[in-house]
């Protein structure tokens, strides 16, 4: 019998945002591979397993072990989020080819708007959703600085920040040309989590010396904060577009 190695989308950290597909799946894995942190807010879940923090590895040394441990069932890993962005496991489900399944789950954005009570995208407000990272686009030459992906009409949902954030809140306010609602969302789903919500002009007053993205800390492990910025997160929905979509949309469809 061949096993499989189970990449478990596990949400920011809260057990309760688990699939129940995942859950199962966990629960049948005696290894797990966890991420600092959600060994502790998953401890019921990870009780009797045998657990390992994959960051300790080097490449090919945890694939080694991965061989040796599917010898004798299946194997999971609690992914932060899911893999659909800035995963750093996809070159292990590379790696495990058919061995590998990948389970999502629910991401910090879904759970940060779910705390904010605000749909992203709004009509005659937020026309586009741009998912981006300073870090990332520092990479790659000739990428859009982060002044020039805010825009008005644009939602900008900002992971692993490594600018000052001052000098990232001058960019957004450049870009947008007034002044926007940022929310500040920390630790989504873990002890601590925290949402500060403010305005690009008031946004470092709030914030105050707090480091929020770990720029002034030795220990550079991600800072598990997500920034938020837009008219959205602010804006009153219209609800004559309830109407319209009844009369014009799900109405029809009731008739078909």
């Amino acid at each position: 019998m061949t096993h499989l190695v189970y990449f478990l989308g596990a949400g920011p950290g809260d057990p309760e945002l688990l699939t129940l597909r995942a859950e199962r799946l966990l629960r049948e894995c005696r290894v797990v591979y966890v991420p600092p942190l959600y060994g502790q807010t998953f401890g019921e879940l990870l009780t009797d397993k045998e657990l390992f923090i994959p960051f300790e590895y080097y490449f090919a040394d945890l694939i080694a072990m991965l061989k040796e441990q599917l010898t004798k069932g299946p194997v999971a890993f609690l992914v932060p989020g899911d893999m659909t962005f800035f995963s750093p496991f996809q070159a292990l489900v590379d790696a495990l080819g058919d061995q590998a399944v990948v389970v999502p789950g629910v991401g910090t954005a879904n759970a940060a708007s779910a705390l904010l009570k605000k749909t992203l995208d709004r009509p005659g407000v937020c026309s586009r959703t741009v998912l981006t990272s300073p870090r990332t686009l520092g990479e790659v030459p000739g990428a859009p600085s982060m002044r020039e992906l805010a825009a008005p009409g644009v939602t900008l949902l900002i992971y692993m920040n490594n600018l000052p954030f001052a000098e990232l809140v001058d960019q957004l306010r450049q870009g947008y040309g007034k002044d926007v609602p940022i929310a500040v969302a920390h630790r989504v789903g873990l002890p601590e989590e925290e949402i500060l919500l403010a305005t690009l002009d008031s946004i470092l007053d709030k914030v105050g010396s707090r480091d929020f993205f770990n720029l002034d800390n030795t220990d550079r492990r991600p800072a598990l904060t997500l920034l938020l910025v837009g008219e959205s997160l602010m804006a009153e929905a219209d609800s004559s577009w309830w109407d319209y979509r009844r009369d014009h949309i799900w109405k029809s469809r009731e008739k078909s």
